[in-house]
């Protein structure tokens, strides 16, 4: 069987950007919040403000170093594997890669060095600084790499010549049509992200009564957080759409399972998108619901994929599906929110066990969420690099064989799983360790750690020594 450089490559760069994406997605939300409960405890000097201040920063140090780690190697691939789109795109997305690492990269690294190790070392304001500006600097990070992700989507500001992408404005370029979508859709899933994830190990803590006061105040925080954000990701999800609809109107009749150009068109629940027969099986839908949401008007017209020849079509049963499992979720986490409110009038939020479990459940929901999201974004504006400039076959790197793409896969899998199961074990001794300051007394002074995974330390390691000896 001859193997695929162009298949493989494909596959290699889904699989590392799926596994760093929901790194980012976590920390940006995260950053945020530690930023909150820094300048609470600023101001109140409430110790459950600095509890939790401490507890998520350790959280925070080690999911940052998987995603610096998981994402360093994605710009490599442009050029091992993507070589001729490096070279065509090089006036664009070198300059945006290089901002983002000047911008956001370095005021996270030398502020997050403050905020791990200044703790009592530094000012309290000082300190305070320090969070907001991780949590800015995450921002700006997402916002140069949106940019450019959004401007393979919506490519505008430019001229063609002789095969490269010269730029002839920078403005329209870094602000093309589906940037602020975009944008605005990320960070407010990365604030959801972090507020389940928070909320889940609250209410994991408030089941076992850990350190109760702290972490209600987290799950009530939380709480009123998703219940604001999770509708409201709805109404920014609707606005994208719309957009899409706009400038890639094929990846929208992917998304519907829509074959034909027509109106009236149903919202298909369930369906199995044949690509080969152009058609779909055992189609369930709402009648005429597509059509209104994407047009607002239930007699409004939804393009088709046979508007498209069939080699530009993307995979379809692979948009149609993840684009059915992120909105799923994203319905589960509104319910999840107003059976939270519910609860909350009730006066049994942090009480009731059935919902406390729920919520440690849907720790894993929105990274699911965010994971369709993606193979949405990407599967759905195959077959091109470049939205209807570039195709993946025309940007692959010439000199590239099947072998050399399966070993590189290989090694990418290896490596992660490598980088992925260490950080889960390290993730649970945080959490296992819970909410207290691990300090050590050497000759009468403390001892801090001096790298952040030192931080999660754990008295069981203690334990398991003393057992040792």
């Amino acid at each position: 069987m001859e193997l695929d450089p162009l298949l493989l490559s494909r596959l290699q760069f889904a699989f590392v950007v799926s596994f760093h994406a929901i790194f980012p997605v976590f920390t940006i939300g995260l950053a945020s919040y530690i930023a909150l409960l820094h300048g609470l405890f600023y101001k109140t000097e409430n110790p459950a403000w600095d509890r939790l201040a401490l507890f998520w920063t350790k959280v925070f140090a080690v999911v940052f170093g998987m995603g610096v780690v998981s994402g360093i190697v994605m710009s490599f691939q442009f050029g091992t594997n993507w070589s001729n789109f490096a070279y065509a795109t090089s006036n664009f997305l070198g300059p945006v890669l290089s901002y983002e690492v000047v911008t956001a990269f370095f005021l996270e690294a030398a502020f997050l060095g403050v905020l791990l190790f200044g703790r009592n070392k530094v000012p309290e304001g000082v300190h305070l600084f320090a969070a907001i500006m991780v949590a800015v600097g995450t921002f700006i990070s997402s916002f140069w790499i949106l940019s450019a992700n959004s401007w393979m989507q919506t490519p505008a500001g430019f001229e063609l010549i002789d095969g490269r992408f010269h730029i002839t404005s920078w403005m329209e370029a870094l602000f093309n049509p589906s940037f602020w979508y975009r944008f605005v859709h990320m960070g407010m899933a990365s604030f959801l992200t972090g507020g389940f994830v928070v909320a889940g190990v609250s209410a994991w803590f408030l089941l076992r009564k850990r350190d109760v006061e702290a972490n209600k105040k987290a799950l009530s925080m939380c709480l009123w957080l998703l219940l604001i954000l999770a509708p409201a990701q709805a109404v920014v999800g609707d606005f994208h759409g719309l957009n899409t609809l706009e400038h890639q109107p094929t990846k929208v009749a992917a998304m519907e399972g829509n074959w034909e150009t027509q109106t009236n068109v149903p919202l298909l629940l369930f369906a199995i998108p044949d690509q080969e027969s152009q058609t779909n099986h055992f189609e369930i839908g709402i009648p005429n619901l597509a059509s209104l949401i994407l047009t607002h008007r239930a007699d409004g017209e939804v393009p088709g994929l046979n508007a498209v020849p069939v080699e530009e079509q993307p995979p379809v049963a692979i948009v149609f599906w993840s684009f059915r499992v992120m909105v799923g979720i994203g319905l589960l986490m509104i319910a999840v929110a107003l059976v939270g409110l519910l609860l909350r009038r009730k006066g049994r939020v942090y009480e009731n066990r059935l919902f406390l479990k729920t919520l440690t459940v849907m720790i894993i929901s929105p990274f699911l969420a965010v994971l369709g999201g993606w193979i949405v974004t990407e599967s759905g504006r195959a077959p091109w690099l470049v939205y209807g400039v570039m195709t993946h076959a025309e940007g692959l790197t010439p000199s590239l064989t099947g072998g050399m793409a399966l070993f590189t896969l290989i090694g990418y899998i290896a490596v992660y799983s490598v980088v992925f199961l260490t950080g889960i074990y390290y993730l649970t001794r945080v959490v296992r360790n819970g909410m207290h300051e691990e300090q050590i007394e050497v000759e009468g002074e403390v001892e801090r750690p001096k790298r952040p995974l030192s931080a999660a330390h754990t008295p069981f390691d203690d334990d398991l020594e003393g057992a040792n000896a």
